[in-house]
């Protein structure tokens, strides 16, 4: 049967095009490469202007963009079978280098969140953004589905430990996004109504038991949210101006570093987490959409992918990967524009970062490894 699929594709190959031939050859999807690259584009212009046009910041920046686009050709190749079997072997060492985190971590502005190696400094908690749904997709792939309650309450523990460290570092931001993907996964096995309801009150009950252990800034921040105009100059200054930037941008946008806000320093941590508003402010709205729609391309078309997949682990871990990535721009978008709190999240692809865009562009290598393999699943 192998013997035969792979007899198919060597046929499908000798028909296509040249540039076909090498995508198939690649193992990735073009449309979806394609779109992860325009919008990695425009994070490189916007990224420009919002630096105050930083050189050293475009080749940085520029310089992880390769590297995850390397990692995401490498995994694209990589076996499914392979990915599902190491994928109890990852979870536990990101739980490793977590607990080493709390030992000998890089304490950098009050947060402990990096382990150094030599030269090299990373985040351990970016990896488990990747182990937790793989993990949880292992977990469900030879389960009955939709899963039962005691199912659920593994899951929730597979789920909650690295979340856990991960909050306590802290990096609610990072937490919220590991929760998230491994929630996904156990969302697209076909969660009851009654299940998610029953979920979304536990959710609400921890959420409101969870305000006794927060740090007095991430408070702050939850009441800024509430009523950002509460302290003005302090607290609610970021949403404050990120909303001032967005709404004088009007339709068309003030134009490519002609941003006020931007370009005078009223608008804190605009190349990271407010980069949206930087578009906002320069874009106008029609900036906004353009990116909106690229956002939404990449996201319908990594659900496609997904629903492609033949068996439970590439189909959960794909629609996670897919949906996660949804997650990010909703956050994000929200915490600029004051929808939902402050919590770190950074654009994905346009805003300055390191780890957080090799890990975003090694999922979706995973996501094209678990569409391009689908006929050769099974061992």
């Amino acid at each position: 049967m192998i013997y035969e699929e792979i007899s198919s594709e060597s046929r499908t190959r000798r028909t296509l095009g040249g540039a076909a031939r090498v995508l198939l050859a690649l193992k990735i999807d073009g449309p979806l490469v394609m779109a992860l690259g325009l919008t990695a584009t425009y994070g490189l212009v916007v990224l420009y202007s919002a630096s105050a046009e930083s050189v050293s910041m475009e080749v940085r920046t520029l310089m992880r963009l390769v590297l995850g686009t390397a990692i995401m050709l490498a995994l694209a190749r990589v076996s499914p079978n392979f990915l599902r079997r190491v994928s109890p072997w990852l979870y536990f060492v990101g739980i490793g280098l977590l607990l080493a985190v709390e030992v000998v971590g890089h304490v950098h502005l009050g947060a402990k969140r990096w382990l150094s190696v030599g030269p090299v400094r990373f985040q351990p908690s970016e990896l488990m953004k990747l182990a937790v749904p793989m993990m949880c997709a292992w977990y469900l792939h030879e389960r009955p589905l939709p899963p039962k309650w005691p199912t659920l309450l593994i899951l929730g523990v597979i789920i909650l430990v690295p979340v856990g460290l991960v909050a306590k570092e802290p990096d609610l931001g990072t937490a919220a996004l590991i929760a998230a993907a491994g929630a996904l996964v156990a969302f697209f096995a076909g969660l009851r109504v009654r299940v998610i309801v029953g979920l979304l009150l536990i959710g609400v009950v921890a959420a409101w038991f969870g305000l006794r252990f927060m740090h007095g800034y991430q408070r702050e921040r939850l009441l800024t949210f509430l009523n950002p105009q509460s302290d003005p100059l302090g607290a609610g200054y970021h949403i404050i101006q990120s909303q001032i930037a967005i709404g004088s941008g009007g339709v068309f946008g003030k134009g490519w570093m002609a941003g006020s806000q931007a370009q005078l320093d009223f608008l804190p941590e605009r190349t990271t987490d407010f980069v949206f508003a930087v578009i906002g402010e320069e874009f106008g709205l029609l900036g906004l959409t353009l990116l909106l729609l690229l956002y939404s391309f990449v996201i319908g078309r990594s659900l496609y992918l997904a629903d492609q997949c033949p068996d439970t682990f590439s189909r959960l871990l794909a629609g996670s990967t897919a949906l996660t990535f949804f997650v990010y721009v909703f956050i994000n978008a929200g915490m600029v524009t004051g929808l939902v709190p402050v919590v770190g999240v950074p654009l994905p692809l346009v805003s300055y970062g390191g780890s957080s865009v090799v890990t975003m562009l090694a999922g979706f290598g995973i996501l094209m490894s678990l569409h391009a393999h689908r006929k050769l699943m099974g061992s």
